[in-house]
């Protein structure tokens, strides 16, 4: 998909399509990339479309939105939704690792983790089954989650442009 098409989608969608497609990334279902929209988001930003405060509280309530959702997944499916969700997407020793650093770790294995790619989004299945306190995975969520936007907000904001006029 041409990065035309996708500001197609933005200027025909709006800040509708921000939201919905990291939603989708961070529920970590297939969509578009998140690492290839949210610095489009950031240029659309820097051309005055929609304001940059504006994508990151978009940007980070659809990734909180998802986070929750896989959080309680985790948390009210227990182990009989993690069978069928391990049969669909075989990442079992993922999230069993995952379990094991939460224990250990805390908010601060949730936050580092909603750092790392694909960790990121997979980080809250465990959290939910391991019964994180919600309010310190909420906060621990934000901050990561907020981190990782405002680096690919931004460099979409700040360098965009010019990465557009190199490879295009």
């Amino acid at each position: 998909m041409s990065i035309q098409v996708l500001t197609n989608y933005f200027i025909e969608y709006g800040a509708f399509f921000i939201f919905l497609i990291v939603l989708l990334e961070y529920l970590n279902l297939p969509g578009f990339p998140a690492g290839v929209i949210m610095p489009l988001a950031g240029i659309w930003a820097a051309k005055g479309e929609i304001g940059f405060p504006m994508v990151m509280l978009l940007s980070v309530a659809a990734g909180l939105v998802g986070s929750w959702a896989l959080y309680l997944l985790g948390r009210l499916g227990g182990t009989k939704v993690m069978e069928f969700y391990f049969r669909k997407f075989p990442k079992q020793p993922v999230i069993e690792d995952k379990m094991q650093m939460i224990r250990e770790k805390g908010c601060i294995g949730v936050f580092v983790s909603k750092l790392l790619p694909m960790v990121r989004t997979i980080i809250s299945i465990p959290a939910g089954m391991v019964r994180m306190d919600f309010l310190k995975y909420t906060v621990s969520s934000v901050c990561g989650i907020f981190i990782w936007n405002l680096v690919f907000v931004g460099a979409g904001y700040f360098f965009g442009e010019t990465a557009i006029r190199i490879l295009g």
